[in-house]
């Protein structure tokens, strides 16, 4: 319902058989970049703020261009990228000169292919925000290009680390200064080689070639990412040929991976590259925690652990909304959150009603459209397993995005409050409860302007709304934009109750205690022990209710266990518990909670 910038999205491609393999097969150049484009659609939903191409064709001779690399801004990018691919195909692009750019056109045939697709995390916009990111040099082997879906919760001090070393990098930004402090360790790399190769009398190109076919990309690696606090999957290529991808070793952000004899392919979704390459799950293998997947220039491929693995904490919200549906595991994972809210969706329609199958006969189903479809299906197939047939229903829908920007004030407010509509007469009016889901409930905001309002038009007996996660009380480091305590509706509730009980001594407590000892703990958990789940919820309801809203109204969330048993593999649960898995993500939501205070005390 609130829609969530978050994780970005990677596509990366090795061809493993020589070009003309391709063309003569498949009947076109354009086999890897037709692939590409397709991966990246297939990813649409993890960045529609941005989006970047970057190839690398080995074959090209010296003079011309090697690597190439093209973004562009906007929902659209990914088709103004590939638009300008073909028209370099089409000859269409001109030099200053009038005269046809044809070198472009061999390059783009490329053996090495890498696609991003951007959501922003830190606010900052702009076409030089976009990835891939790009460090030139005319040595190939030191020509680097990074994309990746990350955010690093330690860059000040990685930062002060390229500083101490004399660097001083041109913007302040996790990004760039990932892409300075590898190409550092990249340099390095190249200048062993290049003293390796001297020992060994080499001269000219023969150096070149060396280094070329030395290169250790697992070195470069090795001496990295071990800097980096924070969830990531970070790839990679180089000029000389060189492609990585290499996964956190907390296992926050995902990355798959097939390969045959043709082609090794990545990507931040299996089903993206089932779709893609007509291949079965099984076919499809993880990247695992702490682990990097490297393609040599030679076309070797090779897994190598440069982290040790720090647990299992793959990110729950992955399956209950990130990722596509489209999965095969996520599916059943959804449909069980779903399901498992049956009994306590039960106790909110029938209360201590007598006659439990007329109260789930006089009820409503429905959900939230988009992301909260599978988990309406488990929820109802819950139902009909306990009682029977169910009503179910479209109430709810999302048909247009208003362009709400271009009002202020009480008129965007009311704009706002128009962006969902109803079915009308899907319901009997002060008869029939309404029981509708969504994925999750995280600011509220939607809920007060929108969705509330148009419901209390259809005048339900009662409202139960229900979210398939549970409260989400933290903020997320590892590439979410939520970052501020205040934003969230449940961190509001507590405070409220905290303030109504007269606790105001637990807040000044734990603020002393964020400030003083930021890295030892979550001192910010300490917010929400005095409240039960039902507390939190009834202040919810209280703060989110419209005023002059007749239908009375309940909450009912997913339990902390139920998350679990639903998505086992996947325990990443900071959003809901405070358990960060790594002391960057524990020291920035204490000093979220000590810039709530002190932005408090100002207004």
């Amino acid at each position: 319902m609130e829609a969530l910038k978050h994780e970005c999205g990677v596509a990366m491609i090795r061809l493993l058989r020589p070009l003309s393999y391709y063309e003569q097969k498949y009947g076109t150049w354009r086999y890897a970049l037709n692939k590409l484009y397709l991966m990246m659609e297939k990813q649409h939903n993890r960045g529609q703020e941005g989006a970047g191409v970057a190839c690398v064709n080995m074959d090209a001779p010296a003079g011309t261009e090697y690597m190439f690399r093209e973004r562009a801004q906007g929902k659209d990018a990914i088709t103004e990228i590939f638009r300008k691919i073909k028209e370099l195909e089409d000859g269409i692009i001109e030099d200053g000169a009038g005269n046809i750019n044809s070198s472009s056109l061999q390059f783009f045939n490329s053996q090495l292919l890498m696609g991003h697709l951007r959501y922003s995390t830190t606010g900052k916009s702009g076409l030089q925000y976009v990835h891939p990111f790009l460090r030139r040099n005319n040595w190939r082997a030191k020509n680097l290009c990074l994309c990746g879906n990350f955010n690093m919760t330690n860059i000040d001090e990685v930062f002060h680390l390229l500083t101490s070393q004399g660097q001083s990098p041109r913007i302040y930004g996790d990004s760039y200064i990932t892409l300075e402090l590898m190409g550092h360790r990249l340099d390095r790399e190249v200048e062993r080689l290049y003293a390796e190769a001297r020992e060994k009398h080499l001269e000219g190109t023969d150096i070149t070639r060396y280094i070329d076919d030395h290169v250790s990309m697992a070195n470069v690696l090795k001496t990295t990412m071990p800097h980096f606090d924070g969830g990531y999957v970070m790839c990679g290529l180089t000029g000389s040929g060189e492609m990585f991808a290499v996964r956190d070793p907390w296992g926050i952000r995902p990355a798959f991976y097939y390969q045959d004899d043709e082609v090794l392919v990545l990507a931040s979704e299996r089903p993206v590259i089932q779709t893609t390459f007509d291949l079965s799950a099984d076919d499809i293998r993880e990247l695992q925690p702490g682990q990097a997947l490297m393609v040599h220039r030679s076309g070797k491929v090779c897994l190598e652990q440069i982290l040790q693995p720090q647990g299992n904490y793959r990110c729950s919200f992955e399956r209950i909304y990130f990722s596509r549906g489209s999965d095969r595991d996520i599916y059943q994972e959804r449909k069980r959150l779903g399901e498992q809210l049956t009994q306590p969706i039960l106790q909110a329609i029938c209360g201590d009603a007598d006659d439990i199958r007329q109260s789930v006969r006089s009820t409503v189903f429905s959900y939230i459209p988009n992301t909260a479809e599978v988990a309406f299906y488990g929820m109802t197939d819950g139902f009909r397993k306990l009682h029977g047939e169910v009503r179910i229903e479209k109430v709810v829908w999302k048909d247009i995005k208003l362009r709400t920007f271009i009002t202020e004030g009480t008129e965007r407010n009311d704009l706002a409050a128009h962006v969902y509509d109803i079915s009308y007469g899907s319901l009997r009016p002060y008869e029939d409860n309404l029981v509708i889901i969504d994925d999750s409930i995280v600011r509220g905001t939607t809920l007060r302007e929108s969705i509330f309002k148009i419901l209390d038009r259809l005048h339900p007996k009662k409202i139960v709304m229900v979210s398939s996660s549970p409260q989400i009380r933290y903020p997320d480091y590892y590439g979410i934009d939520m970052s501020r305590l205040e934003e969230l509706c449940a961190f509001r509730a507590a405070i409220a109750l905290i303030g109504q009980r007269g606790m105001q001594q637990l807040i000044d407590d734990v603020y002393q205690a964020c400030k003083n000892t930021p890295n030892a703990e979550n001192h910010v958990r300490r917010i929400y022990a005095p409240f039960t789940v039902d507390e939190i919820n009834r202040k919810i309801v209280e703060m989110l209710r419209p005023e002059g809203m007749e239908a009375p109204i309940e909450l009912v969330f997913q339990s902390i266990e139920g998350l679990h048993q639903a998505c086992p593999q996947h325990p990443g649960d900071w959003y809901f518990t405070g358990r960060y898995p790594t002391p960057g993500g524990i020291r920035m939501v204490n000093q979220a909670f000590v810039n709530y205070v002190d932005n408090s005390k100002t207004l």
